[in-house]
């Protein structure tokens, strides 16, 4: 396929995929991007998944069912998408649909995972492939701490060492992707939901990260 990345009139893409470990503070930042440039805001449908409150106290009792309803509900949006003009507006979403295997391959066993490939691939999904994604990193030990602070009721099931096994698995779907613009910002040490200098120096990186791959720490910009 070939992949079109298309700019607006301020230069920035017309199409931004923020993503990151639960946590990262991808869905604010999503929130935040949209307000600036006036933009189209495509949110996961976490909330109204019935099954993820006993996905995060037993994982294994509902991990197919918990992961179909993302895929569908992924899936419905994407044809959402394209049914509108993808790029008639300036769209921010808090999630890339092609990592949705990431998920699927760390919580469903072998059997489960057979099955929903085989269901993925019925569904042959066009998935639109974003402009620019932007990977928000952090330590386990710093998303812990946020997600203590946020008002969640499926926060508290969240454990450490599914965290580690979800940020490894990150990493790895990270490392080989290639599918267009890809800009790494290390989170840990900003906070550019409330932090106006922060976020400041984030969409300054957004707005130079226009093809390849680009990392931005943002404690070693401030000391070059």
């Amino acid at each position: 396929m070939t992949v079109h990345h298309l700019q607006s009139a301020s230069g920035l893409s017309r199409y931004i995929a923020i993503e990151g470990p639960i946590g990262v503070g991808k869905t604010a930042l999503a929130r935040r991007l949209a307000d600036s440039l006036s933009g189209d805001l495509v949110l996961e449908e976490f909330e109204e998944n019935p099954f993820l409150e006993r996905f995060y106290r037993d994982r294994s009792s509902v991990a197919l069912p918990t992961q179909m309803f993302f895929l569908f509900a992924r899936a419905r949006q994407i044809e959402q998408m394209r049914q509108s003009d993808l790029f008639s507006n300036i769209r921010i979403s808090d999630y890339l649909f092609t990592r949705d295997r990431l998920f699927a391959e760390l919580n469903l066993d072998a059997e489960e995972l057979k099955l929903y490939e085989q269901i993925a691939d019925n569904l042959a999904v066009d998935a639109p492939v974003p402009d620019l994604v932007i990977y928000l990193q952090a330590s386990v030990d710093v998303i812990l701490q946020r997600l203590s602070r946020r008002d969640s009721r499926y926060d508290r099931y969240i454990e450490r060492p599914y965290l580690e096994r979800l940020t490894d698995a990150y990493s790895r779907f990270f490392h080989n992707y290639d599918d267009g613009p890809l800009l790494i910002v290390n989170a840990s040490q900003i906070n550019p939901i409330s932090n106006d200098g922060d976020y400041a120096q984030l969409f300054e990186q957004i707005e130079c990260t226009t093809s390849g791959r680009r990392f931005f720490n943002p404690v070693t910009a401030a000391l070059a």
